[in-house]
C-alpha cells in the first residue's frame, strides 16, 4: 500500500504523488503495537493526535495502518516544510482532512493554524500529528493545542511486542539488535551496516537542526561515552573529561538527545527522608541495540563477558517497564530509582497512591534472596504496607513467584500495573 501525500504545484492545484518512505508491503509481517488501543481511543476522543518518538520507531506505519483513508504529508521535504511555516493558512487549506502530517517539528508555526482548523470544524480525529524533537514542539503543542490533543509516545518495538506476535527469537538476542521495526521486518537488514547509516542519516542531521555543534567528531565520541554509561548515574564532570569537550557542552547535547528520544534521564524517588537518599539522576538509552552497538558489542556472547552486561540488562528492563506505562497513556509516568546513602536501592519504583510497584533488574537467570533485599529495605523505610507488587526482572523462562508478593519474571507486560 502506498499513502498519497498531498502537494501543491505551481499554480496552486491540488494533485497526489507517491510516497515510497511509507511503502507498508514491504513490512511482511505487521507487529501489533500495544500502543494502537490508544491510538484509536484519543483519535475518537481529540481533533489532534500526537505521536512523539525517536526516529524509525514506527509512528508514520503505524498511522498509515490504523488509517489507511486518511491523506499524507511530510515535512522532511524542506519545500513542504517552508510551505507550512511560511503560509501555514494555505498549506491547511489544501489539504485533504482528515490527513497525516508528518515530522511537524519543522513547522513549529504550524500548531496555532492547526486549533483555528480545528475549533472551525469541531470534528475528532481531523489530523494526525508524528515528531521526532521534543524541544518547540512540545511547548507549542501545550500553548496552541491545549485540550484539543491527544499526545502519545511510541518507543521501539517492545519484546514483549515481538513476542505476541511470535517474533521474540529470544530476549538475549532482542538486547543486541534492539527494537527499531525495519530491523524486524526484514530479515535481510544487516544492523552492523543499519546503525551507523542511522546515526549518520538522522542524529546527526538533528544535532545539527537543534545546535550549532563544532565537531561531529566529539558529538561521536560523546555518543560512544554515553553508550558505555547507559543505567548508570550521570556525571557531567565525567564525560566531560572522558569527551574533551565542557561540562556545558555535554550538558547540551544530553539534552538533544532527550530531546531526539534517544535517551532518557530517570530521576531518584524522593518522599521524606530525602537527605539520605541518592540525588543525582541516571542516564538510560531509550534502544538497547543502539547502545549495545555504540559500544561496540555485536552479539550477545560479546555483551555476555564485557562490563556492560549488566547495565544493558537493566537498560533493557527499563525500556519494557517504559514503553508499557506509555502504551497505557501514562506520557509522564511516575517511574524512579530508590537508592539511599547506606546502599539500599531498586531499580525502578512506581508510585501508585503513595504505594510502590517495584522492580529489580538481576541478569541472573537464577535469582536467590539477595534479589529480595532491596524490597524489604523499601518496606522498612515506607512501612510494611507500602509495597504493592515486586517484580525481579531476570533471564527466567518463565514467571514464578519469588516470595509473597515479589515474582520473578523475564519480558515486561503492559498489564503488570
Amino acid at each position: 500500500m502506498i499513502i498519497p501525500a498531498i502537494r501543491r504545484g505551481q499554480e496552486g492545484i491540488d494533485h497526489t504523488v507517491d510516497n515510497s518512505a511509507i511503502e507498508l508491503h514491504n513490512i511482511r509481517m505487521w507487529v501489533a503495537r500495544d500502543s494502537e488501543k490508544l491510538v484509536a481511543e484519543y483519535g475518537r476522543q481529540f481533533p489532534v493526535v500526537y505521536v512523539s518518538g525517536a526516529r524509525q520507531v514506527g509512528k508514520t506505519s503505524l498511522l498509515a495502518r490504523m488509517f489507511p483513508d486518511y491523506s499524507y504529508v511530510t515535512l522532511d521535504d524542506p519545500a513542504m516544510a517552508a510551505d507550512a511555516e511560511n503560509a501555514p493558512s494555505h498549506f491547511l487549506s489544501s489539504l485533504s482532512c482528515p490527513a497525516i502530517i508528518d515530522e511537524a517539528q519543522y513547522a513549529p508555526g504550524l500548531f496555532r493554524h492547526i486549533k483555528m482548523a480545528v475549533d472551525s470544524t469541531r470534528k475528532n480525529g481531523q489530523f494526525l500529528i508524528t515528531g521526532s524533537q521534543n524541544f518547540n514542539l512540545m511547548s507549542n503543542l501545550s500553548e496552541s493545542l491545549a485540550g484539543r490533543c491527544g499526545i502519545i509516545n511510541l518507543q521501539p518495538l517492545s519484546a514483549g511486542e515481538l513476542a505476541r506476535s511470535g517474533r521474540l527469537t529470544s530476549v538475549e538476542e532482542y538486547i543486541v539488535s534492539g527494537g527499531y521495526p525495519a530491523l524486524h521486518s526484514d530479515p535481510a537488514i544487516n544492523r552492523e551496516y543499519w546503525f551507523p547509516s542511522y546515526i549518520a542519516t538522522y542524529l546527526e542531521r538533528d544535532v545539527r537542526n537543534i545546535i550549532n555543534v563544532g565537531s561531529l567528531r566529539d558529538f561521536s565520541r560523546f555518543l560512544r561515552a554515553a553508550a558505555a554509561r547507559t543505567a548508570q548515574i550521570l556525571s557531567l564532570a565525567d564525560l566531560s573529561r572522558d569527551v574533551g569537550v565542557s561540562p556545558n557542552t555535554v550538558k547540551s547535547w544530553i539534552s538533544v538527545l532527550q530531546a531526539s528520544r534517544i535517551i532518557q534521564i530517570l530521576e531518584p524517588y524522593h518522599r521524606n527522608l530525602g537527605k539520605r537518599l541518592a540525588k543525582s539522576p541516571k542516564l538510560y538509552f531509550l534502544d538497547t541495540g543502539l547502545a549495545a552497538h555504540l559500544a561496540g558489542l555485536r552479539t550477545w556472547d560479546e555483551a555476555a563477558r564485557s562490563p556492560m552486561a549488566g547495565a544493558l540488562w537493566e537498560t533493557y528492563v527499563f525500556n519494557q517497564l517504559l514503553a508499557a506505562l506509555l502504551s497505557a497513556g501514562e506520557t509522564s509516568p511516575p517511574l524512579y530509582f530508590w537508592r539511599t546513602k547506606d546502599g539500599h536501592e531498586i531499580d525502578f519504583l512506581l508510585e501508585r497512591g503513595g504505594r510502590f510497584v517495584a522492580v529489580e533488574a538481576k541478569l541472573t537467570e537464577t535469582p536467590g534472596l539477595d534479589s529480595l533485599k532491596g524490597f524489604g529495605a523499601l518496606k522498612d523505610y515506607y512501612g510494611s504496607d507500602s509495597l504493592i507488587k515486586g517484580i525481579v526482572a531476570c533471564r527466567v523462562r518463565s514467571d514464578y513467584a519469588l516470595a509473597d508478593g515479589i515474582t520473578a519474571g523475564n519480558v515486561i507486560s503492559p498489564d503488570i500495573f
